[in-house]
């Protein structure tokens, strides 16, 4: 085990263990069908006048059950039809036990501890720039993605308790100034490079970490598909991005050598015969994605091969239905369940994964058409 590796797992210990303050731990999933009481989907409401999160207990059977509103005492930005334009703006770190929150009303970041009476604020901090609109946790080290003004990610450590603490200098301004519009912040598996994507520049980039997170100044790759916007790792670390001027997808593998990470294309461009894709995920093994096709309310699937290769499973997996305009989704832990948000009409819906086919579980409606950002333990 490298040393960079054993010294993010000691610092996600730490916050781990802190978190036994606020909660008693919860057992381990050994079956997605049989949820235990640690089983819960967040949604992020975005709202202007103050930001909160909604808690909904996920059931067995994958229905669910509203159980709380927290604020997270800052505020969204407000709006529709995807009005963040990015993946991440609600993050659960790797335990599960601290739900971070972007406020790109008020320019901050919130901490919510997962506790067994429930979701609770801990602390919240300024974002280190202006509109947030991702967030990333690799150990005890968050990482704020802010689209505004110039565009920067910084970094931030995690206390003991939840609490926020920027780490001096660590803001980087993104290689594509202020016209970069970046969609996500993401870490490489490994842990040693950092990933943004720019959807006006077309870019990707890359920020080298060393073993105790520290940021080094960043690099762009031209993205092979026009518009790079959300991303996520597939099988060994693949980098696997939708890019929504053709509904298509590109995969990389991530190659550094002395400080300067590079990506080599695996897969090109390849299209799920969608219209807009920009949000995907993947399972925890990295070898099935998801992508809301938000032009032509759709979700299609693909898989991830173990040499990072894509290949659609189904152009059409299901179809949320017209108007509806799918943007952030979420698989849960054991990929059993996927749920998705729409902008558009504030619907929250839920499908039962099995063999890579989806069918639909659950539809929540009446949310604010603010919402973004989803996460699921």
């Amino acid at each position: 085990m490298s040393c960079k590796r054993m010294q993010r797992m000691l610092g996600l210990a730490s916050v781990s263990a802190s978190m036994l303050l606020l909660a008693q731990p919860f057992r381990a999933m050994a079956d997605e069908d049989e949820p235990d009481n640690g089983s819960f989907l967040y949604v992020m409401t975005n709202a202007a006048a103050g930001n909160t999160v909604l808690v909904f207990r996920r059931n067995a059977d994958g229905t669910l059950t509203k159980a709380q509103e927290v604020p997270t005492q800052g505020l969204g930005s407000g709006g529709t039809g995807d009005p963040l334009g990015s993946q991440g703006a609600l993050t659960l770190n790797g335990d599960g036990r601290l739900l971070l929150a972007v406020d790109a009303g008020s320019n901050e970041i919130s901490a919510l501890a997962v506790t067994d009476s429930g979701l609770q604020f801990v602390s919240k901090a300024w974002s280190g720039g202006t509109k947030p609109v991702s967030v990333a946790v690799d150990g005890d080290v968050a990482y704020v993605l802010n689209a505004g003004g110039t565009p920067n990610v910084t970094a931030f450590r995690i206390g003991l308790h939840g609490e926020l603490q920027m780490i001096a200098n660590s803001a980087r301004v993104l290689p594509g100034g202020a016209n970069s519009a970046p969609a996500q912040v993401g870490v490489s598996r490994n842990d040693e490079v950092l990933v943004v994507t720019e959807k006006n520049t077309n870019k990707i980039d890359l920020f080298p970490l060393d073993d105790s997170g520290h940021m080094a100044n960043g690099s762009s790759v031209a993205s092979d598909g026009g518009v790079p916007f959300g991303f996520a790792f597939g099988a060994d670390g693949t980098l696997v991005v939708s890019e929504a001027a053709a509904s298509t997808f590109s995969s990389y593998s991530i190659h550094s050598v002395e400080n300067n990470p590079t990506l080599q294309t695996i897969t090109k461009s390849l299209p799920d015969m969608g219209a807009a894709a920009c949000w995907i995920v993947t399972s925890h093994s990295g070898e099935l994605a998801f992508a809301s096709n938000s032009a032509n309310h759709t979700i299609s699937s693909l898989s991830v091969s173990s040499d990072g290769m894509l290949h659609v499973l189904s152009a059409v997996a299901a179809n949320t239905g017209a108007g509806t305009v799918p943007t952030d989704l979420t698989l849960t832990g054991g990929g059993g369940f996927l749920y998705v948000i729409s902008t558009s009409n504030g619907e929250l819906k839920g499908y039962r994964v099995q063999n890579g086919a989806l069918s639909q579980v659950a539809s929540v409606t009446g949310l604010p058409v603010s919402i973004q950002g989803i996460a699921a333990r």
